[in-house]
């Protein structure tokens, strides 16, 4: 699937995730906490894109359209669902394959995972991915004072709950 931008930028889909996947699953881990998780958020983040993948290269930056659909994806798995399905499966998950989880030599990284998935992607987007507060609002779609208040709202709460546990 190659497409040819309107600035005249050439690219498809299968360069584009070959270039940015590993990028866009560091984020997904951040927010989601875990490799599995991580996993499914950037396959639905993937699938996203590909079936947008003309509005995608008319962004000014792909990378950042992609980075907006993972973070949303992310956002809205955590709202509480009016109803769930259960998917009955014929043989139980193999529990005996564990990765060892990096973020288990963190102090902080727990308590980022406890941050509710707003205050959470601004963490990660402002401190783990570097971005402005600016292009933080333009990811979530908020304004620059709400990233500001939420982001400190996440700060406050982390220390306090680190003061607890000192």
């Amino acid at each position: 699937m190659t497409t040819v931008a309107e600035d005249g930028r050439t690219g498809s889909y299968e360069e584009f995730v070959a270039a940015r996947s590993a990028t866009l699953f560091r984020t997904a881990y951040l927010l989601a906490g875990s490799r599995p998780d991580a996993e499914d958020l950037l396959q639905v983040t993937l699938v996203k894109v590909y079936g947008g993948w003309s509005r995608v290269t008319r962004a000014a930056s792909p990378e950042a359209y992609a980075r907006r659909i993972l973070v949303n994806a992310f956002v809205s798995s955590r709202r509480p669902a009016r109803f769930t399905r259960e998917r009955l499966v014929h043989t139980p998950p193999d529990d005996a394959v564990h990765d060892p989880d990096p973020d288990d030599r963190l102090d902080l990284w727990p308590l980022v995972r406890a941050l509710p998935p707003r205050q959470r992607a601004v963490v990660v987007l402002r401190y783990y991915e570097g971005l402005s507060e600016r292009e933080i609002a333009e990811e979530l779609r908020i304004a620059p004072g709400t990233v500001k208040s939420t982001c400190s709202a996440a700060l406050r709460s982390l220390r306090e709950t680190m003061g607890e546990r000192a």
